[in-house]
């Protein structure tokens, strides 16, 4: 199995689908960015007014970073949830979005953007269950229990990536210098790497990996066996990303309001509009199921095809 990917060929518009497509990749992708700017210009402001910040962390990160300690995680339980988004360094905002994107662009080719959203969300929450736990549980951690936290996308991101090699282990990519390599591999050297690094450097952070990684895994394996136990939030409704919700509307051959016959044309530019948008719902339902589709696509699709009968 081979995926192939082809970026918009213009700069400009490749950037917009990253940040500002409508979709759930792009706005994950925007929010950890947000959060990242907006913690940097906090962190600005506090170093010209000379405003002290704790644990070598900014004021803002110091509220949404996950404390491995106890107490203070009964003090602050929101930081389960945001340490997720947040990044205090570029590069690690950097490479963890180039690996989320990526990432997430070969998951949404099989699975849904509900599935994107629930598996970063849990994943993350799998991360900070094992970080908190292991700081609690093995006396290596003891002496920092206490002023340690675990901040970045991190354990999301490596659950996305498990979860979409446990699911299609055969889809193959091409890696810079290494040519073609199989996505179970991929996940093989994450996950090894993030291993053999805990004694070395960041263990908190090496074990939150771990933990999104063994979601992503038993997630996976779950769905291939026909028991997707995320299926309990299939009723949930993303809201639309677009601000101004978009309306279909079946081709339609009928003279305009002015009484004026339709060009040969206004005639096919209106028809080849509609067949786009019939396409559109047909590859999303081979990508995400039937279920996936809004009302307004499922009414589309029932008008289209009620009109080729």
């Amino acid at each position: 199995m081979y995926g192939y990917y082809q970026q918009p060929h213009n700069r400009n518009e490749w950037l917009k689908n990253i940040f500002l497509g409508k979709n759930v990749l792009s706005r994950l992708i925007l929010i950890n960015t947000i959060v990242f700017l907006l913690t940097a210009v906090v962190h600005l402001v506090t170093w010209l007014l000379k405003i002290p910040s704790p644990n070598g962390l900014t004021l803002l990160g110091n509220l949404m970073a996950l404390p491995s300690g106890l107490h203070k995680l009964a003090l602050m339980p929101w930081t389960v949830v945001t340490y997720m988004f947040l990044h205090e360094g570029f590069l690690h905002w950097f490479f963890n979005m180039i690996v989320l994107y990526f990432g997430g662009i070969i998951f949404t080719e099989y699975l849904s953007q509900r599935k994107l959203l629930m598996t970063y969300l849990f994943g993350g929450l799998a991360g900070a269950a094992f970080f908190v736990g292991a700081f609690n549980i093995f006396p290596a951690f003891a002496a920092v229990r206490q002023n340690s936290v675990a901040l970045g996308a991190s354990a999301s991101i490596l659950a996305i990536i498990i979860a979409i090699s446990t699911y299609v282990p055969d889809y193959t990519v091409h890696l810079f210098l290494l040519g073609k390599v199989k996505l179970k591999w991929i996940a093989v050297a994450f996950v090894l790497l993030d291993i053999f690094s805990i004694p070395a450097n960041n263990p908190g952070g090496h074990i939150a990996h771990l933990g999104g990684a063994l979601y992503g895994f038993i997630w996976a394996m779950s769905l291939k066996r026909g028991h997707d136990f995320l299926r309990v939030f299939d009723g949930i409704k993303l809201s639309d990303m677009n601000p101004k919700r978009r309306k279909y509307k079946s081709f339609d051959t009928t003279r305009p309001a002015s009484g004026r016959p339709m060009t040969d044309e206004e005639y096919n530019r209106k028809k080849a509009a509609s067949q786009a948008e019939i396409d559109k719902i047909l590859d999303k339902i081979s990508k995400s199921g039937y279920s996936s589709l809004t009302k307004a696509e499922k009414e589309l699709l029932f008008k289209s095809s009620n009109k080729n009968h």
